[in-house]
């Protein structure tokens, strides 16, 4: 009695092992790729996959997007500059068993065709165009590692230069560049502005040379926005006294010709009313006063 209950023991036993090697599950992200006597017959969609125990095996393959971060690489450009770049990769499995069967490990795979493609592609271009197009050698390293990674099932979906590491040389250098490229704008737009002072200037001198007293007239606006401050003192300097005595020398003038040209207009009517009342005079008359004259 207990030797059979000895072997019905073992039996149940073999059995869960063997059904614990036939059934299996494959996740939703999972795709199953089957082997019966290494040899491929199929592939086992998400949910329970039955195989032969023994006979058949289940090999699971991942088809999520994976981040695999490229590690450092001591990178010289065309322009004989040495850097460290580090960048990511992001890709997925689109093949489930050409990513088992064309290479034996995809990922360590990826991870070195990623470094030597970094390093390639970087070294064709200069310093000052890796800073600047960092999408165009994204762009360049992706085409590469799909070109390379397609027959391994694989597809690249995106890579980026995480960081850039620079000498210390060269960043107290593009330090300076970057700080007398400020300087030199800085001094354009200060020279424009006094190229676009000097033509106003210009105008305004042409303009107070056809009308004198527009100087004037400025000094005098200057003098009232100085005189704003109470505790203000203001110098008056000789030219500006004597031109201040030359406006009232000319509103004088101005003045004498307004009243001579109103004596002017006036004159030609007293004229003609002393005339209306001279009378006439007698032979007699005019005799006389040649006498008098004669005497």
């Amino acid at each position: 009695m207990t030797g059979l209950i000895v072997v019905l023991v073992i039996v149940v036993i073999v059995v869960l092992i063997i059904l614990g090697m036939a059934i299996h599950v494959v996740t939703q992200y999972e795709m199953g790729v089957q082997f019966r006597f290494g040899r491929v017959i199929g592939t086992k969609k998400p949910g329970l996959a039955v195989i032969i125990p023994v006979v058949d095996r289940l090999t699971k393959v991942s088809l999520r997007i994976i981040t695999m971060p490229i590690q450092s690489q001591g990178i010289i450009t065309k322009d004989n500059v040495s850097v460290d770049i580090s960048a990511v990769a992001y890709f997925r499995v689109i093949d489930a068993v050409k990513s088992v069967v064309a290479i034996e490990n995809v990922y360590s795979a990826i991870d070195q065709i990623a470094q030597t493609t970094l390093r390639k592609v970087v070294g064709k271009h200069t310093l000052d165009e890796m800073l600047a197009e960092t999408d165009v050698i994204n762009a360049d390293i992706r085409k590469i590692l799909d070109v390379t990674t397609v027959d391994w099932g694989v597809e690249v979906t995106l890579v980026e230069l995480k960081d850039i590491q620079l000498p210390e040389t060269m960043k107290r250098a593009m330090a300076k560049q970057a700080e007398a490229e400020r300087e030199k704008r800085a001094k354009i737009i200060a020279a424009e502005g006094e190229s676009l002072a000097a033509a106003a200037l210009g105008d305004a001198s042409d303009t107070m040379m056809a009308h004198p007293l527009a100087l004037q007239l400025r000094n005098l606006q200057t003098l009232i926005e100085l005189g704003v401050d109470k505790n203000t003192t203001v110098v008056f300097p000789a030219p500006l006294m004597s031109t201040i005595s030359e406006l009232g020398a000319f509103l004088a003038r101005e003045s004498a010709a307004g009243a001579a040209t109103g004596a002017a207009a006036a004159q030609p009517a007293v004229v003609g009313t002393a005339t209306a009342r001279r009378t006439p005079r007698t032979p007699t008359q005019s005799n006389q006063d040649n006498e008098r004259k004669q005497s």
